[in-house]
């Protein structure tokens, strides 16, 4: 099993910034990607960023040169700057990690709790 932590959500005005945390922990796993997805109420999960084991990333184009995702593998975190936020940013961010365990070649999904991100106009 894998449990993920996230932080930083919270209030915040129109063209503010937030910082989102999230850290992984568990046994004898190994990290294939780590992301970012949010959701409002009535609609699908998308995702934000996500950054894979090797360093790419991937943003979502509402959000690319806003957002920035990075990693740090000793902590097994991954965080997410997001500056010029909107309105529209406001929604519940949810980590996601996808893992291995040792000796499988098999890929685990995990979800974090979800953070609520609100953004004033």
């Amino acid at each position: 099993q894998v449990q993920l932590v996230e932080s930083g959500g919270g209030l915040v005005q129109a063209g503010g910034s937030l910082r989102l945390s999230c850290a992984a922990s568990g046994s004898s796993f190994s990290i294939n990607a780590m992301g970012w997805y949010r959701q409002v109420p009535g609609k699908q999960r998308e995702l934000v960023a996500n950054i894979i084991s090797g360093g790419s990333t991937n943003y979502a184009d509402v959000v690319n040169g806003r957002f920035t995702i990075s990693g740090d593998n000793a902590k097994n975190t991954v965080y997410l700057q997001m500056n010029s936020l909107k309105p529209e940013d406001t929604a519940v961010y949810y980590c996601n990690t996808k893992v291995s365990f040792a000796g499988s070649r098999v890929l685990y999904i995990y979800w974090g709790q979800g953070t609520q991100v609100t953004v004033s106009s």
